[in-house]
């Protein structure tokens, strides 16, 4: 296993040459990375709106799997086009009816069945990025078979009593600077989880970090940045490693 904290080689990844590969489980496509030495431990990555081919999400795959995890990322949009960076915001909320974070229990099923009866996992958990944030924290209301989650920066859905009876330990990642998500819509979070939530989660907003902070590959970092998004990636291993 990797020691902690993280050994980065950094630079020389722009062209981020993937170590896992990609397989087909029924309707889904997904990539996955092994590590080196059997475990019966996985994590499934749900990506963001950019889709389960972009490199920054592999590249968390990779990292994930480089502590001991069978960590898969499914294609979540079932072969439809992710959102490009080239598409017009004011068609996202369109983009968004046709890609809801809410609607992934079937692929869920889909990938823990392949995890248990291909790959001999036993304990399971998930993390997911801003829209895939999302999807972790629906899935960890609705799938008593994750023993954990880790929710980096998906924006809070619908403030109605059943978003915070979660089923399993999660974790919430925010960055303070996020322009999708404010402190006050952090805070009710908060507020919200004391009082309905009878698991254990944990709430962190990361000084000064933007939307999409712990995603970014070494080379893309700012120097100022590097040490929230390192601590933020460590915490995420941290309360996987707790619970998984």
């Amino acid at each position: 296993q990797m020691a902690d904290p993280f050994l980065y080689n950094t630079g020389e990844r722009s062209s981020y040459g993937c170590l896992g590969h990609e397989v087909q489980i029924e309707y889904l496509k997904a990539y996955v990375c092994r590590p080196s030495f059997f475990t019966d431990k996985a994590v499934i990555v749900a990506h963001d709106v950019f889709g389960w081919q972009f490199p920054d999400i592999r590249y968390i795959v990779d990292l994930i799997a480089s502590y001991g995890y069978i960590t898969i990322c499914p294609d979540f949009f079932k072969g439809t086009e992710p959102w490009k960076s080239t598409d017009h915001w004011h068609d996202f909320a369109n983009w968004l009816k046709n890609h809801d974070p809410t609607k992934v229990d079937k692929e869920a099923d889909v990938v823990l069945k392949y995890l248990k009866e291909q790959c001999g996992a036993q304990k399971i958990g998930v993390a997911g990025f801003s829209w895939g944030g999302m999807a972790v924290h629906h899935l960890m209301l609705s799938n008593p078979h994750l023993a954990a989650g880790v929710a980096l920066y998906g924006r809070i859905i619908r403030d109605s009593e059943e978003r915070y009876n979660l089923l399993n330990p999660t974790f919430f990642i925010f960055g303070e600077k996020d322009h999708t998500i404010s402190l006050d819509q952090i805070f009710l979070l908060e507020e919200k989880l004391k009082q309905y939530c009878k698991v254990p989660y944990k709430i962190k907003v990361y000084p000064g970090q933007v939307h999409g902070f712990a995603e970014l590959k070494p080379e893309d970092m700012k120097p100022d940045d590097k040490p929230y998004i390192e601590e933020a990636r460590k915490d995420m291993i941290d309360w996987i490693k707790m619970f998984v």
